[in-house]
């Protein structure tokens, strides 16, 4: 008898499922939505990648920012327990690593424009080698000027308790860091790689900076989320700017070429040593000079130049303050009795 219940419960629980007789029309309709995408591959106005040299891969730059944040603040990221006797072998280590990624990269890079632009390329491969040795070279620089950028960060925000925090924790630091070794790449005419770079720490920390905006030391980002830095921006030394600020650009032509006509001339404004630009103010157009040591309050738009040692700011908005204290005591109004 216990046999039998033992059975009849294994029939209870067999599967009752029935192939649902739409899915041949589905597959069928799956095939035409797959045959109607390979046709439109084939469309001129549309965009894809298909047969091309390979471009490089973002995952990878990615991996080589993480290198080099490891070898510009050694000890701060990557393996951290280094000592003056071990620092020589760990930094050779990746160095070696990041010079051979980073050639790849660059190669891929060359290459792909090359095929973009109908070009003969036979040298990529060393182009790429050439031009990854010439970052490494330039690394003991940066490390220098990094340094100076963490002070500023320090003597600019009495909230920061240490540098190590600054390194840590600051996004502002992030997007400068990335930002200069992309504008290395970006002054050898390295094509993609270095908007990659810094459209990655944009995305992290809502911080545009383009790589080909020229940036002197002691640059300080307090907050950072909504900054933007066009191309051909150029900032002196010790230049202090807070959220939300934006150097930009007067507005393209609506014409389809209007974007076209404007590459490659100074679209962005300047910006001279020592000024402090506060958050949300709008700075527009390549001819707009902000002179030394001038200080651009909060929320102010300008599209004309500075002259050095002026405050600029908005007039105060008019605040109207009505006195509530009565409100709970007063009549109810009928709809509100109902």
């Amino acid at each position: 008898m216990e046999k039998f219940r033992s059975h009849e419960h294994i029939q209870e629980n067999v599967c009752e499922f029935e192939e649902d007789p739409l899915i041949p029309l589905h597959e069928e309709r799956l095939r035409n939505a797959v045959e109607a995408m390979v046709a439109s591959c084939r469309e001129e106005d549309t965009i894809d990648h298909v047969g091309a040299a390979l471009i490089p891969s973002k995952d990878e730059i990615i991996r080589i920012l993480g290198i080099l944040q490891d070898v510009l603040f050694p000890g701060y990221f990557g393996r951290q327990e280094l000592s003056h006797a071990t620092l020589s072998y760990h930094l050779g280590n990746e160095m070696t690593r990041l010079y051979e990624m980073l050639a790849a990269q660059i190669s891929r890079s060359i290459r792909h424009e090359c095929r973009r632009m109908d070009k003969l390329c036979v040298k990529c491969v060393q182009k790429g080698w050439e031009e990854s040795v010439l970052l490494m070279e330039r690394l003991p620089h940066l490390r220098r000027i990094f340094a100076r950028d963490v002070r500023a960060h320090y003597d600019g925000d009495p909230a920061s308790k240490s540098l190590d925090e600054i390194v840590f924790c600051y996004p502002g630091l992030y997007a400068i860091f990335v930002y200069r070794v992309a504008h290395e790449l970006f002054k050898r005419q390295i094509p993609l790689i270095p908007r990659i770079m810094t459209e990655h720490a944009h995305s992290l920390t809502g911080i545009d900076i383009h790589p080909g905006a020229t940036i002197g030391t002691d640059f300080f980002i307090d907050h950072g989320t909504g900054v933007v830095i066009g191309e051909t921006t150029e900032i002196g030394n010790r230049v202090r700017i807070y959220q939300g600020v934006t150097l930009g650009a007067l507005s393209v032509p609506r014409e389809s070429e209007g974007g076209i006509s404007l590459r490659g001339r100074k679209r962005h404004p300047t910006i001279e040593d020592d000024v402090t630009i506060y958050a949300q103010a709008t700075i527009l157009g390549g001819d707009t000079v902000i002179g030394a040591r001038s200080i651009i309050g909060g929320n102010v738009w300008l599209t004309s130049s500075v002259p050095p040692d002026t405050t600029v700011v908005i007039e105060p908005p008019r605040h109207v303050f009505k006195d509530d204290s009565n409100r709970s005591t007063r009549p109810a109004a009928a709809h509100e009795r109902s």
